[in-house]
């Protein structure tokens, strides 16, 4: 078997299509601003009957959605089990994924997968420790250091919803040499500091966990990850963020500032923050974290997701939002969707790609916009939410995490759209982007899942979707290339492209 590293680059060396992006300063296209070309699908796929991205009310009421859509992609295993949360992870052989903390849980915290034989994943053992009884949005692995340690990392805690009393907590393990049986490095408790999202510094040496609410983030010195160390905690505007990712050099944070969606109490601006992380990472003897530019939009609320990459050699950013736009207070979320679908404005968030070569100037690149995130188009798709469960999706048909093939001239882009399942994107020409497959996992109805995200949320009730919300793995095993993800209610799924990339990246 391949590790990640090596897996990752035959899947890259498959790609055969020659890399194409027109750039360069004030020469670079108009950037693409409808919604992405619909994947050309193989025969005998269950394809998607209505808009790009949509699930009807028809097949939602009918159980129709209780089976799986898909295009160019094909489920190879799944291990459900209880239902995950929010993020998955890698490293080797391994998987790694989130459960929401239910107290009618049988098994907490978080399972170890071996997934050497893709056709039959299972689950070794799990992680209990503090964060990882809820790890929210913050489980990640980091494999880049000097000293040649891999890292597996979280923050938050046992707490049901953040709280700033059990929620503070930082848990890192060591995954060098053995994937399946993770080795406890420290479990720290962090006053000031309340979990929901993170990400390590691309060299390892710093790991960075996000509070959301208010409570800025907290950067933890992780040079010997026995013993972590504070380095920073802050608050205010410029600190404000969902999740984070740092660049490279570990010079700049990426934040993901979360606004305009009133139904959250977010009435503030919505986008990039870009922050000076210097002192961080030369671990000054003052540190202060300093403003380098913000570029917010109206077009998406609760920026959910930051990711540094390069095409030609430019920087850019893909960008997530996991909503829509609302901009005023409605008691049901339902009224909301109707209110922004008739204002014109969009209903459900979506991935975007932003220019950041001048970086005190951001700029829009391009939009990933399925059917469904078409303001356009939302009097199509407004409406396809069962009564009875109307008012309890926020999040509809919005993106929340994408991931690229690789960071370094992105070739293909896969996003987890909610509803709208795991989408994949050609993104080798930023202003000529096309999708080329999707997998919609299968509604799991009533079916009990406490530890998914999903079912906490619908209280117990019918679910005519699923919910895909993670970062997604890209493998490649001989001459077959696999997809590794998560989605709420059916846990972590491994699926197959039906088409060789020649086909799919002509």
């Amino acid at each position: 078997m391949n590790d990640s590293r090596s897996g990752l680059l035959r899947f890259v060396t498959l790609l055969l299509a020659p890399f194409a992006i027109t750039c360069g300063g004030d020469n670079s296209p108009a950037p693409w601003t409808t919604s992405v070309p619909k994947a050309t699908c193989s025969t005998g796929d269950r394809v998607e009957p209505g808009l790009q991205g949509q699930t009807s009310l028809a097949d939602r009421q009918s159980g129709a959605s209780k089976t799986a859509y898909n295009c160019n992609l094909q489920l190879v295993s799944q291990i459900q089990d209880q239902g995950s949360e929010w993020q998955v992870t890698w490293f080797n052989d391994c998987a790694y994924f989130g459960t929401y903390n239910n107290a009618t849980k049988a098994n907490p915290g978080v399972p170890v997968v071996d997934a050497s034989d893709p056709a039959n994943p299972k689950i070794i053992k799990r992680l209990t420790e503090h964060a990882m009884i809820d790890p929210w949005e913050s489980l990640k692995v980091n494999e880049n250091r000097t000293d040649g340690k891999k890292l597996l990392g979280a923050t938050k805690g046992p707490g049901f919803g953040p709280s700033q009393a059990t929620d503070r907590w930082f848990t890192f393990y060591d995954i060098t040499a053995d994937c399946k049986n993770p080795v406890l490095l420290s479990d720290v408790d962090v006053p000031g500091h309340t979990g929901h999202a993170g990400d390590f510094a691309p060299d390892g040496m710093t790991y960075y966990g996000t509070g959301a609410g208010g409570t800025g983030f907290t950067a933890m010195d992780i040079k010997d990850p026995t013993k972590p160390a504070l380095i920073w905690h802050g608050a205010g505007d410029i600190n404000e963020t969902h999740d984070i990712s740092i660049s490279n050099d570990g010079n700049r944070a990426y934040l993901t500032h979360w606004g305009n969606f009133a139904p959250f109490g977010l009435n503030g601006p919505n986008g990039l923050t870009i922050l000076d992380t210097s002192d961080i990472q030369k671990r000054a003897t003052v540190v202060q974290p300093k403003l380098v530019s913000t570029f917010y939009w109206d077009d998406g609320g609760v920026a959910q997701q930051s990711i540094p990459v390069t095409w030609g050699g430019k920087p850019y950013i893909i960008f997530t939002d996991e909503t829509g736009t609302a901009a005023a207070t409605f008691t049901s979320p339902a009224a909301g969707r109707q209110d922004s679908c008739t204002k014109g404005k969009n209903v459900f968030g979506f991935a975007r790609i932003i220019d950041i070569s001048d970086e005190v100037h951001p700029k829009l690149a391009a939009k990933l916009m399925l059917e469904v995130n078409d303001p356009a188009k939302c009097q199509q798709y407004v409406v396809d939410y069962p009564a009875d469960t109307a008012d309890l999706d926020n999040y509809g048909y919005s993106a929340h995490y994408c991931t690229p093939d690789t960071r370094t001239d992105p070739k293909i882009l896969a996003c987890g759209y909610w509803g709208a399942g795991l989408r994949v994107f050609d993104v080798r020409n930023l202003y000529l982007r096309k999708e080329i497959a999707y997998y919609k996992p299968a509604a799991q109805g009533t079916k009990v899942l406490p530890g998914s995200s999903l079912w906490n949320d619908y209280q117990g009730k019918n679910r005519t979707t699923d919910r895909v919300s993670a970062n997604v793995r890209f493998r490649t095993i001989g001459s077959e290339n696999y997809l590794w993800f998560a989605g709420q209610d059916n846990g972590f799924m491994i699926v197959r492209f039906t088409k060789p990339m020649s086909q799919l990246l002509p």
